[in-house]
């Protein structure tokens, strides 16, 4: 009995430790930082774009150069 009381004890002081930890924001702070994660993934969807977008043109140029050739 002491030993299931002691773990349930020990389980919410670290529950509550762990929680009490986190970094507290403030609303600004919270949308600053989604619109910079949102920004941040814009721009590597339009790298990515691009990357697909160049290696389309260089497999259509082999491909019309192998056709012609």
């Amino acid at each position: 009995m002491k030993k299931i009381i002691t773990i349930i004890a020990l389980s919410g002081f670290t529950l509550s430790f762990t929680t009490s930890c986190r970094e507290k924001k403030t609303t600004g702070e919270k949308i600053e930082s989604s619109l910079e994660e949102a920004g941040d993934a814009i721009d590597d969807a339009a790298d990515d774009a691009g990357d697909a977008i160049e290696d389309g043109y260089e497999s259509t140029k082999d491909a019309v150069k192998d056709a012609t050739n």
